[in-house]
């Protein structure tokens, strides 16, 4: 094998190179957003919204508490940033379909954070969505933005 033959680029079917670092770096940033959310609620939440002067519970998380909700917007912004990654042009969801299924469902994600925040209210039996208020609106607005990203790259 000569090595200019050796140095090409994965090249699907479709004629679209790939690159799977960026892939992996998209999917890893929306999981550890997740990932990051869910373990705040989980294990550091009790701690952040203890009453002061009480008894705190044993927190094995201290950083996590101190941010109390800063921690949501740590995580949306890490999911924001693996959906934007993943828009690029050398990513599955980047390129035909994948941009239009990124984009309309990114808008419908938002669409419909905003109108279940509007119907459940202030309701505390839906989790994350009880402690932001009136943020839910910049998570589903956030999400609309995203979908943006994935509109500029629609050919």
């Amino acid at each position: 094998m000569s090595k200019p033959s050796a140095r090409k680029p994965t090249v699907l079917a479709s004629g679209y190179e790939t690159s799977v670092p960026r892939v992996v770096i998209a999917a890893a940033l929306v999981l550890l957003g997740i990932a990051w959310m869910v373990v705040y609620y989980t294990v550091a939440r009790d701690a952040a919204l203890a009453v002061p002067g009480a008894e705190k519970p044993s927190n094995p998380l201290p950083f996590m508490a101190d941010l109390e909700k800063w921690n949501y917007l740590i995580g949306f912004l890490l999911i924001f940033a693996g959906l934007v990654v993943s828009a690029h042009k050398t990513t599955p969801l980047g390129r035909g379909r994948g941009v239009v299924i990124g984009m309309l469902g990114c808008f419908l994600i938002g669409l419909v954070w905003i109108v279940l925040f509007y119907f459940i209210g202030s309701d505390t039996s839906v989790p994350v969505m009880n402690d932001l208020g009136q943020y839910n609106l910049l998570v589903g607005i956030g999400f609309m933005a995203v979908g943006f990203s994935f509109a500029t790259k629609w050919e």
